[in-house]
């Protein structure tokens, strides 16, 4: 069903920043790829960096929404009704976990409020570890200190995969809650997401183990 204009806008808006953020990442991912391939191993540290980067913003602005929805959604009387997320949809245990555990959750509750606020809590958290664990992987591969490099670089892509998963899962969120949104409610919800994303949650670090080469 398609969404009235207003709220079709506020959707498309959403979307395109998500989206245009999400394809910067890739990029940036993909070169420092392609550059570890060709043995420009300094260039491809720099450049997972910036790639690590780009998908924190990212994370941020899809928190944000997801904190924007907590609250609207103790407003609206009717909330939409959602499927749980799917296992086989991911590849990498942080977010095979909390789909299995979204789906384990989903049979136990009842009613569609219920459903819909712990897929927001499962999503948000997935959203918010997968972002942590790309960050301290980027982390100490830019900075030569990975054991085992070459699984760090197989895990970058693992979790931009399962990130991306968790993109769509947000953009499916955001238009079945457009559509239950009490109109009067648009034009302060919209206000909410176009806010100024707050500093990143404080990451937790790992030791250091050894260095060794990208």
């Amino acid at each position: 069903m398609a969404l009235p204009r207003e709220k079709n806008y506020v959707f498309e808006t959403a979307v395109r920043q998500w989206e245009c953020s999400y394809a910067m990442m890739s990029v940036a991912l993909d070169d420092a790829l392609s550059l570890r391939a060709r043995g420009e191993l300094v260039c491809a540290q720099q450049q997972v960096r910036m790639a690590a980067d780009l998908l924190g913003r990212l994370a941020r602005a899809l928190l944000g929404f997801c904190d924007a929805v907590n609250k609207r959604a103790r407003r609206i009387e009717k909330l939409p009704v959602v499927e749980p997320m799917r296992t086989e949809f991911f590849r990498g245990d942080i977010a095979q976990s909390a789909a299995s555990w979204n789906a384990i959750l989903h049979r136990l509750l009842f009613g569609d409020r219920q459903r819909f606020v712990q897929k927001m809590r499962v999503l948000c958290e997935t959203l918010e570890n997968l972002d942590r664990e790309f960050a301290d992987t980027a982390d100490e591969i830019s900075k030569g200190i990975s054991v085992q490099p070459s699984d760090g670089w197989k895990m970058l892509d693992c979790l931009h995969y399962d990130f991306n998963t968790c993109l769509r899962e947000t953009e499916v969120v955001l238009k079945s809650f457009l559509r239950a949104l009490p109109s009067e409610q648009l034009t302060a919800f919209a206000a909410e997401l176009e806010a100024p994303v707050p500093a990143k949650r404080l990451r937790r670090m790992r030791p250091a183990l050894s260095r060794a080469s990208a």
